[in-house]
């Protein structure tokens, strides 16, 4: 499939309606097939008073779009050291407090360990590591999923650790990064910080305040409230906006990047340009491990080895298509509206970044009719 001129130009006129009709601030989408940038569009202002003009060469952090690489960062220190996500974790992490577990399982969100009962700081690795070691799993293995927003950071970055002696974000960018010319960091150094724009909050709306997701995340010791409290740390957008979190390498939440950068990490992950990822990586990312009711989310979710796919009826009809209409096509998003793609399928891939949040921690509108716009000619 070639991805049609009128697609793009559709994709193109959501992206300036964004602006005219729904308040966007600063944004860029890219899309690639084929191994080529075949669209780029930046627009807006890197603040509200409107000092940087917004670039293609603009980074913004896109919280939980950073979770695919660095899945794709577990897999690949994984498969160096002649391992695979079949492999125990405990053979990597003796200490890891689910015995059965495989990487597959925790990549895919089954080990049942969102929630932290240790305070400690997001920012505070080892004693992250500790408070995982000693946790008892919420729910045991087998017994479906539930999204790890926060925990999953530590989870992926010490394997790599012990596996490598780096951190999940050097080695990304040695292994992965580096050779693709990505820009986009786990771990954002000083040089890069003027280029940073700045994030602002989205405000509920009345859908919002009655989805079932967002309930439990405002009640206090709710699964969903505790699982997007561990651990502590960087929970208000001012916080996103100082340098400490752009710096602090969190595989979770903290990858600061362009949207071509992350358009072309999919291209790499589906297979569609020469990289350094290989095929068992590839394999990992876009086969799915585990498809039930989010413990944690409280909506149908299906995730591959770091990434999500929608989910289908019992007819293998999807419900929704966040990712297109191709069964395989798998990403994530981030939240506030940031969104990635790879559909191996089609070959295409997809990014979009912005400034200006939405509530949501699925794509909204703003990007949901640029996915529908790209795949409308499939």
């Amino acid at each position: 499939m070639a991805v049609s001129p009128s697609a793009l130009g559709k994709v193109v006129e959501v992206f300036e309606r964004n602006f005219r009709d729904r308040k966007e601030l600063g944004a860029s989408v890219s899309i690639w097939w084929g191994g080529v940038e075949v669209l780029s569009r930046s627009h807006g202002w890197c603040e509200r008073e409107k000092t940087r003009a917004w670039t293609a060469a603009t980074l913004v952090p896109v919280y939980s779009a950073t979770k695919v690489p660095a899945a794709a960062t577990l897999l690949l220190a994984l498969s160096q050291h002649g391992l695979n996500e079949e492999t125990p974790v405990r053979e990597v992490w003796p200490r890891f407090p689910v015995a059965e577990a495989r990487f597959f399982h925790l990549l895919s969100h089954q080990c049942g360990l969102p929630v932290l009962d240790r305070r400690v700081s997001v920012f505070d690795h080892a004693a992250v590591v500790a408070a995982i070691e000693e946790q008892t799993p919420t729910w045991p293995l087998g017994a479906g999923h539930g999204y790890h927003p926060r925990t999953f950071g530590s989870l992926v970055d010490e394997p790599v650790r012990r596996l490598t002696g780096l951190t999940l974000g050097g080695y990304w960018r040695e292994m992965i990064a580096g050779p693709l010319a990505l820009d986009f960091w786990i771990g954002l150094p000083e040089t890069e910080w003027p280029r940073v724009a700045r994030l602002y909050p989205g405000k509920a709306g009345k859908d919002d305040l009655a989805d079932a997701f967002y309930k439990q995340l405002t009640t206090s010791g709710t699964l969903t409230r505790r699982a997007f409290s561990s651990p502590r740390g960087l929970h208000a957008i001012h916080e996103m906006n100082d340098s400490r979190a752009w710096s602090a390498g969190l595989p979770a939440l903290g990858g600061v990047g362009t949207a071509a950068a992350l358009a072309k990490f999919y291209q790499a992950s589906i297979g569609a340009i020469s990289s350094p990822l290989p095929a068992g990586v590839i394999h990992a990312l876009s086969r799915a491990r585990s498809h039930a009711e989010d413990r944690v989310l409280l909506r149908p979710t299906v995730f591959t080895c770091g990434a999500q796919q929608d989910p289908r009826d019992a007819g293998g009809r999807k419900i929704r298509e966040t990712y297109g209409p191709s069964v395989s096509a798998f990403g994530h998003p981030g939240a506030g509206g940031s969104h990635a793609l790879g559909d191996p399928e089609t070959g295409v891939s997809f990014a979009y970044v912005m400034n200006q949040m939405d509530l949501s921690v699925m794509p909204a509108q703003k990007c949901q009719e640029m996915v529908n716009a790209l795949f409308s000619e499939v």
